[in-house]
């Protein structure tokens, strides 16, 4: 773990092939995003960078107050992987610049010295603009991913009958899919 500016950095390379050179750049490109929080003691970045065939890619995960700011990167060479992930981060901390100033108190102005918006001048919340309520059925995982299937959805809600829990099956960018098991 790298301690920059306050900020905790923790790099992982998952391939072999990601030079030491990669992991200085993510360190260094990373650490700049610490200019958007007062407190940068209280975020954690985790990079992971791998190469899949000819694809670098980086993924950036910021922790900060509750909240998780996640950007991937997938470039022929690492340093581009990189420069995405983080490029999304920052876009995503743009749009939602006002919500996460009240989740994490006091950010610092952006880097271009612009202030933060006042209270009065907020963005517009996202809004809910469809309700859906349903009766779930206990049922197996794969009976779920076969229903989200048919359906033609690219997630599924349902009662798990083997924990009996609330779980959310999805599609990945992979074509694989994923299972979702809150813990509370």
């Amino acid at each position: 773990m790298l301690e920059t500016g306050s900020m905790r950095i923790v790099i992982t390379a998952k391939s072999e092939t990601v030079p030491p050179i990669a992991k200085e750049y993510a360190q260094k490109k990373v650490s700049k995003l610490s200019r958007f929080f007062e407190n940068p003691q209280s975020v954690l970045a985790e990079v992971t960078l791998r190469s899949e065939n000819e694809t670098q890619i980086a993924e950036v995960t910021l922790r900060v107050g509750g909240l998780i700011l996640r950007g991937e990167g997938k470039r022929p060479e690492m340093h581009a992987s990189i420069d995405e992930a983080v490029a999304r981060i920052e876009r995503q901390f743009e749009k939602y610049r006002t919500r996460i100033q009240k989740r994490v108190q006091s950010p610092r102005a952006s880097a271009d010295g612009a202030a933060a918006p006042a209270a009065g001048a907020e963005e517009p919340e996202d809004q809910v603009v469809r309700t859906k309520r349903f009766v779930m059925r206990p049922m197996a995982v794969d009976e779920a991913i076969m229903q989200m299937e048919m359906l033609g959805h690219d997630f599924f809600v349902f009662a798990n009958a083997e924990t009996g829990n609330i779980n959310v099956v999805y599609r990945r960018r992979d074509q694989g899919y994923g299972l979702i098991e809150p813990v509370v």
